[in-house]
This record gives C-alpha cells, sequence and structure tokens, in this order.
C-alpha cells in the first residue's frame, strides 16, 4: 500500500493543475472528481497528452467559478496500464467522496465495472472498454461516452466499403494489439465479413507490439487484401506505419482505429511524408481551432505562461478536453436538477443521461446520452494524413448502427 501511496502523491504534483485564479475560489463549495492515467506504463504516449487536456479544460472551468459555483478538485492516479492499482485507484475515489470517476484502459474498466455500480460511481471510458456497456440498461453506471471498439469497427468496415466501391469479394486484414481491447472488435468484423461477403483475416500482435514484421510480411505478401483495418496502442500504431510503408503496402488502403491515430503516431513513424494517406478513425475534432483550445490559451497567458506542449498534440489532448468536458456538464445537469445541492454520484448519473446537443463548438459529436444509450450513438470522423497534415476526410458519421445494436442486444440477452 505504501508503493500506492507514494506514486500518486507524486504524480499529484506532477500533474497537479495549474493555480489560475486562486482568488476564484472563496467559495467552499468542492466537488471531487476521480481521474486514472498511464504516464509512465505502455500507453503512456497516450496518457502523457491526454490526461494534461483533462487537467487544463477542468482548469479553465475553474478559472471562470467552477461548476455552478463549485470548485472541482481532481484527483489523479497513474495507473500505470495495470489492473490492481486501478482497482485501488477506484477505492481511493470512494474514500475521497468523488462523484464520478475517469476509468482508463480497457482491462480495467472490465475489472471495475461491478464496483461502479456497487459503489454508485459512474465511470467513462470514452474509445474503449467494455462495448457493451454501451447499453446503460445492462451497465448502469459504466459510460463509453464515445465509439466504442464494436462501433469503430462499424465505421472502419463502411470507411473501407465507401474506398472500395463494395465488399462482396474483397480481402480485408485485421491487424491488432493480442490484448482484451484487440479482440474486443471481433464480433462486429466477423458478422460484417460473413453479411457483406468480404474474406477476414486476422493479424494478431502480442505485446508490447513493438515487432510485427512476421505479420506485415504475411499481409502483404501472402494474404494481399484489398483493405487493412489496424487497432494498435502505445507504440506499436508507429510501427504498423512503417512497416507497412517499408513493405509497399499503399497506406490509402488502410484505416487504424482511435488510438492508432494521433500525430506522435505518425511523428514516431517517419513524419506526415512517410505517413502519406493514412486513414485514422477519430471520436473527438482534431487541430487546435475551437474555442476552447483558444480559451486554454488565453488562460496559460494570462498567468503569464506559455500554452502547454501537449496540446499540439491535438489528436489525444483533444480526448482529454472531451472527457472533462463531459464530466462538467453531467455534473451541472445535476447541480440544476437538485436546485443548486451537491449532488450525489445517483444523481450524477442522471446528469449523464441528460446529455443531449452539447458540442463544445463542434470538438463533440451530436450525441445524446439516455438511460438506455451510455454511448451516445458511436459516431466517428475519418482523418486522413494529407499535405504534411491530418485533414478530415469524412464527417460525422454511424457505421453499420442497425448491426451494433443487435449485438448489443444479443449480449444483453445472455446476460
Amino acid at each position: 500500500m505504501m508503493r500506492f501511496e507514494r506514486r500518486w502523491l507524486g504524480l499529484a504534483v506532477a500533474a497537479g493543475s495549474l493555480a489560475f485564479a486562486s482568488s476564484a475560489f472563496a467559495q467552499s463549495k468542492e466537488l471531487v472528481f476521480g481521474f486514472q492515467c498511464d504516464r509512465t506504463g505502455p500507453t503512456a504516449t497516450v496518457g502523457t497528452v491526454l490526461c494534461p487536456g483533462y487537467h487544463d479544460y477542468i482548469d479553465l472551468v475553474n478559472s471562470k467559478g467552477g461548476v455552478e459555483g463549485f470548485k472541482i478538485k481532481v484527483i489523479e492516479v497513474d495507473n500505470e496500464y495495470k489492473v490492481p492499482p486501478a482497482v485501488e485507484a477506484h477505492e481511493r475515489f470512494k474514500k475521497e467522496g468523488a462523484v464520478l470517476e475517469g476509468l482508463y484502459g480497457t482491462p480495467q474498466t472490465a475489472a471495475l465495472n461491478k464496483k461502479l455500480e456497487e459503489d454508485k460511481i459512474l465511470g467513462t471510458s470514452p474509445g474503449f472498454g467494455t462495448a457493451a456497456a454501451a447499453d446503460g440498461k445492462r451497465f448502469p453506471y459504466t459510460f463509453p461516452i464515445a465509439a466504442s471498439y464494436w462501433s469503430q469497427a462499424g465505421g472502419a468496415v463502411e470507411f473501407a466499403k465507401e474506398k472500395m466501391g463494395g465488399l462482396k469479394g474483397k480481402k480485408i486484414a485485421y491487424l491488432f494489439y493480442d490484448n482484451p481491447a484487440g479482440k474486443e472488435p471481433l464480433p462486429i468484423l466477423e458478422d460484417l465479413a460473413k453479411s457483406e461477403g468480404f474474406d477476414l483475416r486476422t493479424f494478431a500482435v502480442p505485446a508490447p507490439g513493438v515487432e510485427m514484421g512476421s505479420q506485415v510480411t504475411d499481409i502483404v505478401q501472402r494474404y494481399k487484401p484489398d483493405f487493412v483495418i489496424t487497432h494498435l496502442f502505445g507504440r506499436a500504431p508507429s510501427v504498423s506505419i512503417k512497416e507497412l510503408k517499408g513493405k509497399g503496402y499503399p497506406l490509402s488502403k488502410v484505416v487504424a482505429f482511435v488510438w492508432g491515430s494521433a500525430e506522435a503516431d505518425i511523428t514516431a513513424a517517419g513524419g506526415m511524408g512517410v505517413a502519406e494517406g493514412y486513414n485514422t478513425l477519430q471520436f473527438a475534432g482534431v487541430g487546435k481551432d475551437f474555442q476552447v483550445n483558444k480559451d486554454i490559451v488565453a488562460m496559460y497567458k494570462a498567468a503569464n505562461k506559455p500554452a502547454p506542449k501537449e496540446m499540439d498534440s491535438t489528436v489525444y489532448y483533444n480526448r482529454g478536453i472531451l472527457n472533462a468536458a463531459l464530466h462538467v456538464e453531467a455534473v451541472r445537469n445535476a447541480i440544476k436538477a437538485k436546485g443548486g445541492a451537491a449532488p450525489t454520484g445517483e444523481e450524477v448519473k442522471k446528469g449523464m443521461e441528460s446529455i443531449k446537443g452539447f458540442t463544445l463548438g463542434g470538438l463533440l459529436p451530436p450525441m445524446e446520452l439516455t438511460p438506455a444509450d451510455h454511448e451516445g450513438g458511436g459516431w466517428v470522423q475519418v482523418w486522413t494524413v494529407h499535405g504534411g497534415k491530418l485533414t478530415r476526410t469524412k464527417d460525422w458519421f454511424q457505421g453499420y448502427r442497425s448491426v451494433i445494436q443487435k449485438h448489443l442486444a444479443a449480449d444483453a440477452s445472455k446476460s
């Protein structure tokens, strides 16, 4: 336990929010948010950018007086992409009185689904976690709040179909990280292969995902697919780009799930020139042109501080903003519904289920969260490396939504 305490305290300092406008916090009212991250584990390339985005948005809200008069206190724990620290973190958040919790990692989310329900603390897992948690009736306190791996699979196949002009008789390779997250989309891909008449072949990459030469050789030289769908994270996406490019496969025939899609992945692969044509799914807007990004820059400027370097990696930074913004909006709804009083975890859950029409100037998709749909519709965009930058090539859409809903219903019937 002492090792955990030291790790948490160290990261609380390292990740601590900037002390902007401290005079604005004269009020004593405070709400606690628990937030898990990975700053030191195998997916630290994500966490070290996404998590600062979360904190910066909360700082922005606090600098303007908080949420309906309540200051937000964020307690962050680095779970190192491991399950035991994630479970310990949840217990810490509960003890500290957190009204909600930001989760991190698919194995970690699976381990906490039941605990969230028992403790009546909602947890968010945007773009990862258990796809079946989109069903709010079955998983009442778990909220994907972004396209699940099932919805990403539907989006990827729909995009491939559009690019190829049809799927019947085509060959699609699925290159994936060999863990629960990587396997999560398989039921959807297999169903679509059968219904759409394409051949699907899977290629698993063992952790930590930095060696995949043999898999890519099998794909390019033996299988020779018409399209490749990748589902990789950590350092693996950049390796896949280099391997596919090096073996002559056109990146315009590749689409990555959301964790293989950041500027850092492309830079590590050799830069935008190397990755030209590479297609990526996104569940939050990309770039720094959103008003919220400009407001954060202004907040730093007012404190005579430079804008954070993490903001340049907009894909993951903006996802941190998305998570924080939906947390704030859920709490805002709950406080208003209670006439200005501090809400309970159960009331914040109802607040999250009341979000509709909140897009944060286009950074978020047109989602609607309800007691039945905790995913918000499974919206994605496609962004493509073109001319040295990521360019939006397909606006918000839902891939094979009826198929996703069919699987949700079937999964619920088994429980």
